[in-house]
């Protein structure tokens, strides 16, 4: 498709801040995808543009992660080959069921999901700390059920995922969001390998907006490692507020 300076200009600062985002609590998508979209391109171009510049990103956040200690290989390992699995069979099932009925169940997974947050103050774990191998189980599992996910619809995966890891696998912050983006990376590479098999993503726009993904990721991953917990908290609410508003936009129910 023929790119304007005008779908740069609009497109590429929001790619980086949604990468920043996500660095620190998931859920770029959220900010990125109605980017592109807001920007003219396609819904099907859209999406495989944004696993694109996304990969670029999630890419720079996991070893900036992997270098400062924070991914436990032994959990990272096992969560992200079940999301190789869900995410593959997520998408084959995407492509026989409507996305209409994923965003209402949104309508009342998103508000549970914001209650939670606010009572588990810092990531509070959940019940006693699982013996080795069920938190080896909760990750796996996450993994597959998010991982799941993602091949069916996508926006929010990062966060989901932080949610799991440390309210039941009883995982530090830090260890959650190393094994937070080693599995989102994962479900990332799997589904772009689709896309470009089909031809759909706008390849000079991903790349422009994949380096400013990388920008956003590097930044957010370093004010991640400064700011820890009290940084997330907020910003996790911030990002479920514009999905369940999103949502409801896509569903005809507001705006």
């Amino acid at each position: 498709m023929e790119l304007t300076w005008m779908q740069f200009a609009v497109i590429l600062p929001l790619v980086g801040l949604a990468g920043f985002v996500d660095a620190i609590a998931g859920g770029g998508g959220l900010i990125s995808l109605p980017a592109y979209m807001i920007g003219g391109l396609p819904a099907h171009a859209a999406i495989a543009t944004n696993k694109l510049s996304s990969f670029m990103g999630t890419s720079v956040a996991t070893g900036n992660y992997v270098k400062k200690g924070f991914v436990n290989w032994k959990y990272a390992g096992i969560g992200a080959f079940c999301a190789l699995i869900g995410s593959s069979v997520g998408a084959n099932i995407a492509l026989m069921i409507s996305d209409h009925i994923l965003k209402i169940a949104m309508l009342f997974l998103l508000p549970a999901i914001a209650v939670y947050l606010a009572k588990r103050k810092d990531f509070a774990p959940i019940g006693k700390e699982p013996a080795e191998h069920g938190k080896m189980f909760v990750t796996a599992a996450a993994g597959l059920i998010i991982g799941l996910y993602d091949g069916l619809y996508g926006p929010g995966t990062g966060t989901f995922l932080l949610l799991i890891l440390t309210g039941f696998a009883h995982m530090k912050l830090t260890e959650a969001n190393g094994a937070t983006k080693v599995i989102n990376l994962t479900t990332n590479i799997a589904s772009l390998v689709v896309y470009l098999m089909n031809g759909q993503p706008v390849i000079i726009l991903g790349l422009c907006a994949g380096v400013c993904n990388m920008i956003g990721n590097y930044l957010g991953s370093n004010f991640f490692s400064s700011k820890g917990a009290g940084a997330v908290r907020p910003i996790m609410f911030v990002v479920l507020g514009i999905f369940f508003v999103k949502v409801l936009y896509d569903l005809h129910l507001f705006g």
